[in-house]
């Protein structure tokens, strides 16, 4: 079974969207074994040491076997149809572990952008760390969907 792990800074503060999250991870386990890693948000008052903090806990978390995607305004911007089809690829190539990286509020790190395998955005709009996990475990959801012929999907 192909496992993905969604690596992110910082918890879920608002009920609704935790609700969200474990709604749709518990219909993941059907497709998926899905991990989702939260390293602590970093106290540091320069930014820049913040971002290298939180993606160096990020990457430290990381398995060596894992296909790494980040989440980034400077990635290509896909449809759900393309994520799905991004999705079903990996494990063809011999990847049974996907990792996910949301960076916090600050964003991300050079670093981590090299070391990902891809990267993509979810939109051009800005959304909460909190959020595009939300969203990211839904369109998980709507690829397994999409990618095993299943309704849900239009």
């Amino acid at each position: 079974m192909l496992r993905i792990s969604i690596i992110c800074v910082g918890k879920i503060k608002e009920k609704y969207m935790q609700e969200a999250i474990t709604d749709y991870s518990l219909r993941l386990t059907k497709y998926v074994k899905l991990n989702i890693i939260e390293v602590p948000e970093d106290q540091s008052s320069d930014t820049n040491k913040r971002i290298e903090n939180e993606c160096d806990a990020m990457l430290h978390k990381t398995p060596s076997d894992a296909y790494k995607i980040v989440l980034d305004l400077k990635g290509k911007e896909l449809t759900s149809e393309k994520f799905a089809e991004q999705i079903n690829k990996i494990p063809l190539q011999g990847i049974s572990h996907i990792v996910f990286y949301i960076g916090g509020s600050d964003g991300i790190s050079q670093l981590l952008r090299d070391k990902a395998d891809s990267s993509f955005c979810m939109s051009k709009l800005t959304f909460t760390h909190q959020m595009a996990r939300m969203i990211l475990v839904e369109q998980l959801y709507r690829a397994m969907k999409i990618n095993n012929g299943e309704k849900y999907h239009k």
